[in-house]
């Protein structure tokens, strides 16, 4: 009885997973903007770090209790929070493709967050007019770079969120503008997480040590 030859698998057809193709762009975006979320996390991980050294060195200048208004500071964290939520109706919006909520949820966190910072900057104007300048003391060089640093982050939220509206405007709600929308609304929420922490350790802890 003669062998028969069997075939072999075709191998050729078969194509290594490694060469299956580069990542969608969508979820490139999406790693790289949550890797620059983590790396934003550390950098105010290390800035709480430096006040919690730092806060008790006043040089015998104010201290916390002496400068901090917590009527403002709640004006403050109120108005931040409520633009979460705004915040969050504005995603909804985007999702349901309503491109008039989305302008209207827009701006009215952009209003809240506008406010935040004008009474932000309201309170350095007055503690710098009492003497209370970041060169006063260690104390008050970690507030200032603390606090200005997450105020810097919210005017650039605001920036952002002015530049993507544009682009509704003008390409209305597409898949990669959608993206970007979603890419803010989390950065908006970490912003919103990290003022808690923010508040609680140098506002209420400084008021009540």
């Amino acid at each position: 009885m003669n062998d028969i030859a069997l075939p072999l698998p075709a191998m050729a057809d078969k194509a290594p997973a490694s060469e299956a193709g580069p990542a969608a762009k969508r979820i490139v975006v999406a790693f790289g903007f949550w890797v620059f979320l983590l790396s934003d996390i550390v950098m105010f991980s290390a800035l709480f770090a430096a006040y919690a050294v730092l806060v008790r060195n006043t040089a015998d200048g104010p201290s916390g209790d002496q400068l901090f208004s917590q009527t403002s500071v709640a004006v403050e964290t109120a108005c931040l929070l409520v633009s979460s939520y705004t915040c969050g109706l504005m995603s909804l919006s985007i999702e349901a493709r309503r491109q008039l909520g989305t302008y209207f949820w827009a701006a009215v966190t952009f209003a809240l967050g506008a406010a935040f910072v004008a009474l932000e900057l309201s309170e350095f104007a007055g503690m710098i007019a009492r003497g209370a300048t970041p060169q006063r003391s260690a104390f008050l060089s970690s507030f200032f770079t603390l606090v200005g640093c997450h105020g810097l982050h919210v005017t650039a939220g605001l920036v952002w969120l002015a530049f993507m509206m544009l682009q509704v405007n003008l390409r209305g709600l597409r898949d990669n503008v959608k993206r970007r929308l979603q890419c803010f609304a989390l950065f908006w929420h970490a912003l919103d997480i990290i003022w808690v922490w923010l508040f609680t350790v140098v506002y209420l802890m400084g008021v009540h040590p």
